[in-house]
């Protein structure tokens, strides 16, 4: 049991690590693609497709979407400094609860 709890420690302090706060009105959230690293999905494919099914489980309990999952573009560095934009989500907690 004590490895167990070692191990929601651990992971708590992960996710603990990757929230940021929307500073006007105060919110926590969570971007997933950062959230993607943490629970260790490789491919942002895969990783959208565990968004998607976490989206059709808030719709079936009838709370709206865009208060928990909201579709923003974050632009990525390439190489000699060129940009390119690319689909991220801000979560909230019971956003990434569902994912988890």
């Amino acid at each position: 049991m004590k490895f167990e709890k070692s191990k929601l420690l651990e992971l708590k302090e992960k996710f603990d690590s990757i929230i940021n706060t929307e500073e006007k009105d105060n919110i926590e959230f969570w971007y997933a693609r950062d959230l993607q690293i943490q629970l260790g999905y490789k491919r942002w494919e895969n990783f959208f497709e565990t968004i998607k099914k976490a989206m059709q489980s808030c719709e079936n309990a009838n709370i709206p979407i865009e208060n928990h999952f909201r579709n923003v573009t974050k632009m990525i560095n390439l190489a000699k400094g060129a940009k390119r934009p690319i689909r991220d989500y801000m979560l909230t907690r019971y956003a990434c609860y569902l994912i988890a």
